[in-house]
């Protein structure tokens, strides 16, 4: 057993610390002393900033993995989506937790569902991928960009600044706020982004001792999920805000998983969609990304910047 505490690093934000104090549950029942250590990222300095305008790429991790790089804490967790698709040299993923819900929702105060909404609706989300999906399937509705934490985000909707938001569904369930929560989008309708619902834990690679520490952890269903979604990923050569979902998932008895791939243009106005199924992570991701690509995916996002 280890001598001194595991130390977790974490962003500040309600959703990140109860994940970070979740795993720090789980490591102590394993015996382990753990202290938690709030670092803040340049997405969390950045909340009245467009992603778009600032990029993607790290701000949710840059810091984290710097203090994880000098020793100065032993693990970080993080949603996994929020992870590049190739981590930096030096850093690992020490273990995949089961997944939870890996849908989007839709949260409202008044309408009971997407397709309740009144023609015009004001529907709040910083994300292009969930906008331009559901522009095609409801081009009607009117668009806000909202940033912000979970709480924010939902006093913006109380206010009635828009008639619904669309939010990931593990968030709110993990913090226990789903009271508006009006419809859960089947990945058929909305596909989430590529690990979404998934809790990554990444350590220095090479350390031995944390990643014995956390294997306890791993989920090999959630990590062959997720390994094939990112491979999708990053053979589109597409960041978070590209609006590009990926969503795998096992098949009855569990030796094959399924993938759905959904790349839109920003507008809506055009999709591209594959499926496919297969025993392999890697080969499976890939499989579907070629497919995307021959029905002219690329074009669909060219311009956008990459996160």
């Amino acid at each position: 057993m280890r001598e001194g505490p595991i130390r977790i690093g974490s962003r500040g934000s309600q959703l990140a610390l109860w994940q970070a104090h979740h795993v720090a549950l789980l490591l102590r029942g394993q015996g382990h002393g753990v202290e938690i250590e709030v670092i803040k990222t340049t997405g969390d300095r950045l909340q009245e900033v467009t992603f778009a305008q600032v990029g993607t790429k790290g701000m949710f991790t840059l810091e984290i993995e710097q203090a994880l790089a000098d020793g100065r804490i032993d693990l970080a967790v993080h949603s996994l989506k929020d992870l590049p698709t190739e981590l930096p040299a030096g850093f690992a993923l020490g273990a995949v937790p089961t997944r939870a819900d890996a849908r989007d929702v839709l949260v409202s105060k008044n309408f009971a569902g997407l397709n309740e909404l009144p023609p015009g609706a004001r529907v709040g989300t910083s994300s292009l991928r969930r906008r331009s999906q559901l522009r095609h399937v409801r081009p009607d509705l009117e668009f806000v960009e909202f940033r912000g934490n979970v709480d924010t985000r939902l006093r913006k909707l109380g206010e009635g600044q828009v008639e619904a938001i669309v939010l990931a569904a593990a968030g709110l369930d993990r913090l226990g706020m789903t009271d508006w929560v009006r419809e859960r989008l089947e990945v058929e309708v909305v596909c989430p982004a590529a690990g979404q619902g998934a809790l990554g834990i990444e350590i220095r690679e090479g350390d031995q001792e944390i990643a014995e520490a956390v294997s306890f952890m791993e989920d090999c269903a959630t990590r062959f999920a997720v390994t094939a979604e990112r491979e999708a990923l990053a053979a589109l050569g597409g960041g978070c805000q590209v609006p590009i979902g990926v969503h795998c998932r096992p098949l009855t008895g569990g030796q094959k998983f399924s993938i759905l791939g959904v790349v839109t243009d920003p507008m809506g106005d055009r999709m591209a969609r594959s499926a496919a199924i297969g025993m392999d992570a890697v080969t499976l991701g890939q499989a579907l990304a070629a497919d995307l690509l021959r029905q002219g995916a690329g074009e669909l996002f060219a311009g956008i910047g990459i996160g």
